[in-house]
């Protein structure tokens, strides 16, 4: 990626911090607390983490993944925190970059729609260089694989190979949301942790190891 690129992928993640639309001019209602977008883009990595949206630990953090659900995602890469932190190798981009608050029984709401809608095609766009990008949860496989509403995260996961050996790039690899509440979604799926884990720690491992160009330097 040319210094240019570079220059106007980070002067698109300073919009981005700056965005207020959930708040100001909302798709419903307005987000019930000051908007704090966390999103980790980067001019060099190949390996791209589109997530769900933020939780209340990461709201509070800055940082993503900063939860049991990060040290479980973690543990299915089978990276170290340095490693999965390390912005230059790993580009963290959720539906939602809000935490988008509580429903009535204490859960997390849906990510805000206005995110990917003003965002995501112009972020995408401005990491060409993304080879492979893990789709976690539901939200971020129905963006990305453009899926009608319908189309189930099961089902989504179990096509993981066709997914993974398309020629377009960059290629795309479905996972469970690695939240406590998919306890028992992998007792139901252990094909999960037996097949589709170590082709995704390999992927991770060969990603990881190429060379970054000491020319380019990371946006966040």
């Amino acid at each position: 990626m040319s210094a240019a690129a570079t220059e106007a992928l980070a002067e698109l993640l300073s919009e981005i911090q700056g965005c207020r639309i959930c708040r100001d001019t909302p798709a419903g209602k307005p987000l019930p607390h000051e908007p704090r977008p966390v999103l980790r883009p980067s001019a060099t990595a190949r390996l791209c983490i589109c997530s769900q949206a933020p939780g209340t630990r990461v709201h509070v953090s800055g940082t993503p993944f900063t939860d049991p659900s990060g040290d479980r995602l973690r543990a299915w890469l089978d990276v170290t925190p340095d490693a999965f932190y390390d912005t230059t190798r790993v580009a963290i981009v959720p539906m939602g970059f809000c935490f988008p608050g509580h429903d009535a029984a204490g859960g997390d709401l849906p990510p805000r729609k206005e995110c990917a809608r003003a965002w995501h095609a112009r972020l995408f766009a401005a990491m060409p260089q993304l080879e492979l990008v893990l789709l976690v949860g539901s939200y971020a496989q129905r963006w990305h694989l453009g899926q009608p509403g319908g189309a189930g995260m099961t089902r989504t996961v179990q096509n993981w190979r066709t997914l993974l050996q398309a020629r377009k790039r960059p290629r795309y690899l479905p996972l469970p949301h690695p939240s406590w509440r998919n306890n028992g979604w992998l007792t139901a799926n252990p094909w999960f942790e037996t097949e589709l884990l170590p082709t995704l720690r390999g992927e991770v491992r060969r990603l990881m190891a190429r060379p970054v160009p000491r020319s380019r330097a990371h946006a966040s």
